[in-house]
Order: structure tokens, then sequence, then C-alpha cells
């Protein structure tokens, strides 16, 4: 007989890393003999922005975005609902934050209940529920999963009363290892992410700022929207950076923009696990990352496949990026040649295998 396996996620439709990372694993388990998927969006959801397999059911408690103060006994009773209709074996729930609903919701059941935490411990992302809501997920539920190693441990440091497994789980490239050889003459540097606060680019554009007036003819396209655009549009118009920074908005063929690139920066104030990072090495990109709490330092190796920067350090970000457009052609060859040989530790098959152990 098939396990009946649900995600439940806050918006399917939406464009961030959670919901690309969710496709992905989604996708790869329904590949898998003995096993059917259903994804369950607290609102909306019902276009997924991101593929899914066919045979993924896709479900959502709300049409639209309510108050889930006034609507917490209710959400609560839905989610119950509809994992005894489709008589759900495992949750998995995506964001540590839906545990306040999940834990009630699942009294008496006979349900695997996962949490996967795609935040590092330090950052709750401004909501202080989410910090209950990681005690309540570790007293009850069967499985707490983290994206590196780092963080578990301060999972384990930080907390009382741990009834769960703690155990880390790497997010995986969404792509294959490119079988290209990156060559040193776009000109280009990259950044994806959503335009919020905590991906800093606000420090990214001081920075580009002043690489543009020694490298004039480079450009940096941003790949991404979200709240912060208009401040950086601002930014851009008013340091007559028009010509040299490009804001992309959303794209469903990001991969376009990796191929295109030479270098890739991060510049997050706080990450949990960067899948960009991983993405940009399977293109073979160099990258130049904030060594942020957590991830960039478990993916980016200082001087082999890229440079970190301390974090908030804008100088230094500069001058990393600096350092990276004047590398010889056979510097960046090699640094590309290890970017690419350090994103086969997160292949889709390695990570599978973890995840296929648990659920």
């Amino acid at each position: 007989m098939k396990k009946n396996i649900c995600f439940l996620v806050g918006n399917l439709s939406s464009s961030g890393g959670t919901e690309r990372v969710t496709s992905l694993i989604a996708n790869e388990i329904a590949e898998e003999d003995g096993y059917n998927i259903s994804i369950l969006s607290l609102v909306d959801g019902k276009t997924p922005f991101f593929d899914l397999n066919p045979l993924i059911s896709i479900h959502s408690l709300y049409d639209k975005k309510i108050s889930f103060k006034s609507n917490f006994l209710s959400t609560v009773w839905k989610i119950r609902k509809f994992l005894q209709e489709y008589q759900i074996d495992t949750l998995i729930v995506v964001d540590t934050i839906s545990c306040i609903f999940t834990v009630p919701a699942l009294i008496g059941l006979k349900i695997k209940h996962i949490c996967w935490e795609h935040f590092n411990f330090i950052n709750n992302n401004g909501v202080k529920l989410r910090d209950f809501s990681r005690k309540l997920a570790v007293r009850h539920c069967d499985y707490v999963i983290t994206l590196t190693e780092k963080d578990k441990n301060v999972w384990l440091k930080n907390l009382k009363n741990i009834h769960a497994q703690i155990i880390n789980i790497a997010n995986p490239c969404p792509f294959p290892i490119q079988d290209y050889r990156k060559e040193k003459n776009t000109k280009t540097v990259l950044a994806v992410g959503r335009l919020t606060h905590v991906k800093g680019f606000d420090m990214l554009l001081e920075a580009w700022f002043q690489v543009n007036k020694l490298m004039p003819e480079w450009k940096l396209k941003i790949v991404g929207d979200g709240e912060d655009k208009l401040i950086l549009s601002e930014f851009i118009k008013r340091n007559k950076l028009i010509e040299s920074v490009v804001l992309v908005g959303n794209t469903n063929n990001v991969s376009k923009y990796y191929e295109e690139a030479e270098i890739f920066c991060l510049s997050s104030r706080f990450e949990g696990f960067p899948m960009v990072l991983l993405e940009a090495q399977a293109f073979g990109l160099p990258i130049v990352a904030f060594d942020c709490e957590t991830g960039p330092a478990e993916i980016v190796e200082h001087n082999i496949n890229g440079l970190l920067v301390e974090s908030g350090n804008i100088i230094g970000l500069t001058d990393s990026l600096l350092e990276l457009i004047n590398l010889s052609n056979i510097q960046y060859k090699n640094m590309s040649s290890n970017a690419v040989k350090n994103s086969t530790r997160y292949s889709v098959n390695s990570i599978m295998k973890k995840w296929l152990a648990i659920i």
C-alpha cells in the first residue's frame, strides 16, 4: 500500500526559495514507487509558480489571505479534517511557524510529523511567534529538519525538552551540473533573491556604486521581486546607475541569467541555506558572499570557489567583487571548476536518500 505524504506550505503560488525546494523535493518523491504526494497551501496555491509532477495533488485551505489570529481554531480544524479525509501518513510542515496549527491538529492522530526549518535559528524573520513554534516543534514533532549542521547544533544548544530527532538535510541543487565550461567574458555580476531587507540588496547597491566607478562596463543584474523594489529603484536612479544595474523581476527561466553571468554575489544579512549559491556553482560561477549566519561558509570555500566577506562589510564586498572581476583567465577557470566540483555534493540523488529514510 502506498504511503500518503502531505507538504503543508504557506502559498504554493509564491516564487520564493521555500516554494522552489518544496516543489523539487515533492517532485522527486513522486517519482519513487510507493508514495502519493499532496501539497496543501494555507492560502491560495492553486496555480503553482514552479513546475510540479502531474501526479501531485494540490489543495488549499483558504482562497485568499485571512487573519490567522481570528481564524486560528478553524484553521486547526480544517488541517485536521484534511489529514483525516486523505488518510495522510506523513505530514511535512514547510516553515516552523505553521506548527502552531499542526501540533494541535494532530492530537490523537497516528501521523508522522516532520517540521522543515528554512531559516537559521538566530533569525526568526521578525516574527516572535516563530520562536514559540520552534519550541512546539521540538516537543511534539517526530523530526525537525535543519538545513545546516551548524544550525542543528544551535537548536540542540538553545532548546529544552526535545522530543524530536533534529537532523540536518541540506537543500539539493535544482539544476543538473552544467557540462559547458564557463568563460570569463560576459562582464555581468548576478544576484538572485526576494527584494527584501534580509537579502541585503541595499548593501550590494552601495558596494556596486563603488565598483561602477572603476568598472563602468560591468553590469549587475538582480533577479527577483519584493517589497523593497521601490527603495532599490530610487537608489539606482539617485546614484545614476540605470545603465549599470538591471532589476529583472521574477522569472521562470532563471537558468538563462546564470548562463549569462560571470560572477554571483550574495549580500544577505541572514540565510538558512542559500540555494542560489548551489545553483550558481552548478553553472560554474565563482561567488562573493557575506559570511552571514548560516549557510555561505558551508558552501563557499574562501579563495577556492569564491570569496567570503565579513557580514555587513560593504567595503569588503566592494573589494571582493573587484578582486573576482580582475581575475586572470586561468584563475577564473580554476575557481569556476572548483565551484562545479563542490556543487556535486548537493545532487538531488544524494539528498533524496536522506528524505526517503525518514518519511
